[in-house]
């Protein structure tokens, strides 16, 4: 079932004074935040955007299924742990990725030389985010069973620490991480274009949606503006991430240089990609029941 973009407001919804986004410092969200570009497109209606910070993808999806957040921007495993937990949100959006943001890396002078060697290891990674996918679909090409590894589950600035101490023997992780972690002794031994297709999403607060699927339009179409300026201004994307970020510069070049901006409607494809990703975490049992992706699309016409 795919929910119309054309759903009209409520005559009883309340005027909307402000949006709240949920955030990552990697991706397009912080340039436009610092371009100002979604707060001029929403001025005109009177409505004011607060950005809301968050380390990585599953906790902003809880703060938009709490109606904390109305939306936000995350990798492809977050929705599919939301959505068997019965969230209350819409995938509005994606961003299909060629998948060189993300792998897994091991130390230089590991023996680990390929994804079959993780077998005994200690992996690293956030849990239900879209580093978790990749170290899955890693293990299944590699003919492994995910019980082959043993599973850390640490947040981005824990795992730096892990991997840095030796406390991990792998991590599975994504841009600007990976890209800092390219700078120092470290080998990636698969990136995610290696084992897999994958794709970002935009999701939003499904009650948001239905009360205001004009305003989730127009931020989709605003950052779809975005990633096209994005495409075509790396070296500007590159200096505003600096900024925002405290990344070094050589990282954060690296990262923007082999990043996706373009936003565009779910498509059968993308769902069907997505599909085999929940499938997958299904069988493995790390989610509790089978979900359907397409249950919770949002059909969303660009220009609408």
């Amino acid at each position: 079932m795919l929910l119309s973009a054309a759903l009209a407001a409520p005559a009883t919804a309340e005027p909307l004074k402000e949006v709240r986004i949920g955030f990552q410092k990697a991706g397009i969200f912080p340039v436009v935040k610092q371009r100002g570009t979604l707060d001029a497109a929403l001025k005109p209606r009177g409505i004011t955007v607060r950005w809301v910070e968050f380390q990585f993808g599953p906790p902003i999806l809880e703060a938009i299924n709490t109606g904390n957040v109305d939306f936000g921007y995350t990798g492809d495993a977050p929705p599919i742990f939301a959505q068997a937990a019965r969230a209350n949100l819409l995938y509005v959006a994606a961003t299909p990725s060629e998948g060189n943001n993300q792998g897994i890396v091991v130390p230089a002078d590991s023996p680990i030389r390929t994804l079959a060697d993780l077998k005994g290891r200690k992996v690293g990674f956030a849990k239900g985010s879209s580093a978790h996918n990749t170290l899955v679909a890693a293990l299944e090409k590699a003919g492994l069973a995910y019980t082959d590894i043993t599973p850390v589950t640490l947040g981005p600035a824990d795992a730096v620490a892990a991997f840095a101490g030796g406390n991990i023997d792998a991590w599975s992780i994504w841009d600007p991480y990976l890209a800092l972690a390219e700078n120092g002794k470290v080998r990636v031994i698969a990136f995610s274009s290696d084992v897999q297709e994958s794709n970002s999403f935009f999701l939003a607060n499904k009650d948001f949606t239905t009360n205001h699927a004009d305003i989730v339009a127009l931020l989709n179409q605003t950052f779809a503006e975005e990633g096209k300026w994005a495409a075509d201004h790396r070296a500007e994307v590159a200096t505003s991430l600096r900024e925002a970020t405290g990344v070094d510069n050589h990282s954060t070049i690296r990262a923007v240089n082999r990043s996706q901006y373009g936003v565009t409607p779910i498509t059968d494809k993308v769902i069907a990609t997505q599909q085999e990703t929940a499938d997958r975490f299904f069988k493995l049992g790390l989610i509790p029941k089978a979900v359907n992706v397409k249950e919770i699309v949002w059909k969303w016409t660009p220009g609408s």
